[in-house]
């Protein structure tokens, strides 16, 4: 991994590469016009014959009157299309619910006979070798990888936000209110987020640190979990 990382992170769900795609599309719009603004500008400081019908003209108004409408349908139409798939929840096969405290995060998974449990971070005289420091937790939420995944989150106290950069997750748990999102992980691995709301003095300890294995290895997790 590289440690300088200034991009975004390597996508691990179909939406993160949908965003990814999208952050790049933009990102060359974006360039595109302020590389042409920049030409103009200095184009227009530097040449001494100014043409009256650059500066005054029925057809330059109508240009960049048109041309920023054009530009936003071409981001629009993009951006609603990944908007509609990951609010799309019909196909799900699962559901989670992740529960936000001050602080740590609750996750129930009332598929199988109600398994719930906390998550807190691992202090750090506590953390061992192959453990991430501010990252890791006591209880990783397991999911497994090629499934489609509903996933529902909410708070007993104060605002907080389930987020995963790596899966393109950013929801708000709200007291009082149910938010949703489908989510489908492309390979196993470990993938970790953290709250993004500030909601406290412990803000920057309650970690997310999602484990997905294969169906098999979740469905023997599941079974060590129904265990008395």
């Amino acid at each position: 991994m590289n440690t300088w990382l200034i991009s975004l992170q390597n996508a691990n769900s179909p939406s993160s590469e949908l965003m990814i795609f999208f952050h790049d599309f933009t990102m060359i719009i974006l360039i595109f016009i302020t590389s042409l603004i920049l030409f103009s500008m200095i184009f227009l400081i530097f040449n001494k014959m100014i043409n009256r019908f650059l500066l005054q003209g029925h057809l330059i108004e109508m240009i960049w009157t048109i041309s920023p409408m054009i530009i936003l349908i071409f981001i629009a139409i993009p951006s609603l299309k990944i908007l509609y798939i990951t609010e799309e929840n019909h196909l799900n096969k699962m559901t989670i619910k992740c529960m936000g405290h001050q602080w740590y995060w609750s996750y129930e998974y009332s598929d199988f006979i109600n398994i719930e449990f906390d998550s807190y971070m691992i202090p750090l005289k506590d953390l061992k070798s192959n453990e991430f420091r501010l990252l890791d937790t006591d209880n990783r939420c397991i999911l497994p990888f090629n499934l489609p995944i509903r996933i529902l989150t909410s708070s007993i106290d104060v605002i907080h936000s389930w987020t995963v950069p790596s899966l393109g997750i950013k929801m708000d748990s709200t007291p009082g209110r149910l938010n949703q999102y489908m989510l489908m992980i492309n390979r196993p691995g470990l993938f970790f987020g953290q709250c993004s709301e500030i909601c406290g003095m412990n803000h920057s300890f309650m970690p997310i640190c999602i484990e997905s294995t294969n169906f098999i290895n979740f469905k023997n997790w599941l079974m060590n979990m129904m265990l008395p």
